[in-house]
This record gives structure tokens, sequence and C-alpha cells, in this order.
């Protein structure tokens, strides 16, 4: 008789996966991430938009200025693709004195403007305030960083004209079926807008080009994870309940299609895919009873991660805070680590 978990559980289990990590010098860990990440990078489809995109340069457009009582909110739009104007909030303390920290904000499966600290009903504001989820203002307006939160593509703005006249807040299915088509993938589009994002801030605000970081829930966690694994100008990664097994967590619990990239663990498992920030500072925040990141799976990739931070030199520079509830976010496991790398 055919049993779906225990094929699926067969399957994980007999792909062999190229890129598991094993080397036990520091110079191991270098080639193996020399020759690991330009192949995730691959399979993202980040090598197939570099050449769709060759000699596109972003142009940005600026459309409000709000001085609000503890911090200054603008509204941006970058062109990330000729057809894609991303909306983002740029959230800075009203004083700037030489150049600060640029913190950037990935938002999960809920509306942008929540990390912007806007809630437009109640019951936002509920969830804001309850899940601490108002991260862009707080990088600002209580640690003093400029703060980047940009819709995550698929969201806000670049749903589908379907999808905003029927209210949903999400268009990852369609994102997903368009991008496979072409060679892309969700995350890999999410990523490469991160990497727009900083090459307009440096060029354009007083950020400090080596104190970058990146730090977001759930979604806003996967593109955290995925973006600091790719663009190496992020100095510290802080996913929240997001960082798991793919085995434990996207591979054996409903998911949103945008989790999904093909192949990945014929590279690596998660914790692999991770290890490509190292030496760089890395903390992972979890909820010790997130549903849908089983806390098991998580302290399982923590210990496979911590060795190759160990092998890296650097065992220090990892981290794991388990907060005491749910899918939520965490900012004192955050904002402390983030504090520790950029204090001046």
């Amino acid at each position: 008789m055919y049993n779906a978990d225990k094929h699926f559980e067969t399957l994980y289990g007999t792909v062999t996966r190229k890129y598991e990590f094993r080397e036990t010098t520091r110079e191991g860990m270098i080639a193996w991430q020399s020759n690991f990440r330009p192949e995730l990078r691959e399979i993202l489809g980040l090598d197939n938009m570099e050449s769709d995109l060759d000699g596109y340069t972003p142009k940005a457009e600026q459309l409000n200025v709000l001085d609000l009582d503890d911090h200054i909110r603008e509204n941006w739009y970058l062109w990330v693709e000729p057809t894609v104007p991303l909306p983002f909030y740029l959230i800075r303390p009203k004083a700037i004195e030489g150049k600060l920290p640029l913190i950037l904000t990935p938002h999960g499966h809920n509306h942008p403007h929540i990390y912007a600290g806007i809630a437009h009903s109640e019951k936002e504001e509920q969830e804001m305030l309850e899940g601490e989820r108002d991260i862009a203002r707080q990088a600002a307006v209580e640690e003093g960083y400029i703060a980047i939160a940009p819709t995550t593509r698929a969201f806000g703005e670049t749903r589908t004209d379907a999808d905003k006249n029927n209210n949903n807040t999400h268009s990852c299915r369609h994102q997903l079926v368009h991008d496979i088509l072409v060679g892309r993938t969700p995350i890999g589009e999410r990523v490469w807008d991160m990497s727009r994002l900083i090459d307009w801030a440096i060029e354009n605000l007083p950020i400090d080009a080596e104190r970058i970081a990146i730090t977001g829930n759930s979604g806003g966690g996967t593109v955290s994870l995925f973006a600091a694994a790719c663009e190496t100008r992020i100095a510290v990664a802080v996913p929240s309940c997001y960082f798991c097994t793919f085995e434990g967590s996207i591979g054996t619990i409903r998911h949103c299609e945008c989790n999904y990239v093909p192949g990945v663990m014929r590279l690596g498992e998660m914790y692999d895919v991770a290890g490509l920030i190292a030496p760089r500072p890395f903390c992972a925040i979890s909820g010790k009873d997130d549903p849908i990141f089983p806390i098991g799976h998580v302290k399982l990739a923590y210990e496979k991660l911590k060795e190759i931070y160990t092998v890296a030199g650097v065992g220090d520079r990892c981290e794991l805070y388990i907060g005491e509830g749910g899918h939520r976010y965490y900012k004192t496991g955050a904002w402390n680590f983030v504090r520790r790398f950029f204090a001046v």
C-alpha cells in the first residue's frame, strides 16, 4: 500500500546533497562556499535575471515625506526591473550625524505597511503590537538606524489586479508559475530586490556600507536568509520564524508556494544555505510554539549551522534566540544581537 509520508521521508533521506557541509578547516569552508554560492544563485534564477536585465539601471522616485513625532517616514518606488516599481518605506531618525547602519526589513505574509508601524484597522494594530512586527519603525526609533521596509514582491501594489480586487493578501502562486516558466523563483526575485535596494541606499543615503543588516519574520525571514547567503554586502542576518530544516518545515507542513526552490535539496539543507553567511554574524529567532517551523527541527538545524561557524573560527557569531510564544517577531533577540556588531 502506498504511504505518501513514508515515500517523501525516504526521498529526502536518499537524495544526495552536493554541498552537505563536511569540511574541517577554514580553508575548506571558504572553498565550499565559493563553489556552493554560484549554484544556489543559479537555481534561484538570479543568473537568468542578471542576463535578462543586463545593462538596466534602476531608477527611484520619492512620493512623500512625513515628519512624525519621533522619526521621518518617506514613501518611495524603486524600479527594480523596467516593469516593476517596487514600493518601499524609508524610515530614519530625525537627526543624523555621520553614517548610520542600514536595516532591511522584508515582510512576510502580511501587509507591507505594518513593518513601517502603520495599522489600518484595530486588527492590524493588535497584530502589529502583539507580534512586535513594526520592525522598520523599531530600527529607526528605538535603535537609531536607517531602515528600509520594502514591499515583498507579489504583495501590496505588486499583486495581480485580480488579487487586489478580491482583497487577497498576496499573489505568490501567480508569481511562482510564471517564474518557473522563465527560469526564475519568487525567492530569487525577492533576493534580487534586496540587492537593488542596497545599491540604491549606498549611492543615495548616509549609511555605513559596512554595517548593513537584514531581518524579517516568516516570509521576511526567508528573504533574510537567502539574501544574506547570496549577497555578501549584508553584514548581519537575523531571520525570524523561518530558520529550520527544509525537510521538517516546508517539506512536510503546508506552506505558501513561494517557499519552494526547484532542486534546492540536491544542493543542501537549510543549514547549509545559512552556512554561506559565515563568518558574518547570524542569529535565528524562533518561537518555541511555532506550529509551522517546529522547534525540534530548528534546534537540529542550529546545531548543524553552529558546526559550520565553529569551523570558520567564529562560533560566537552564530546564535539561536527562542521566544516564549508562536509564529511572531521577538525584538529583544534581534536588536540585542545587532547592537553587538553595529556598536560604534
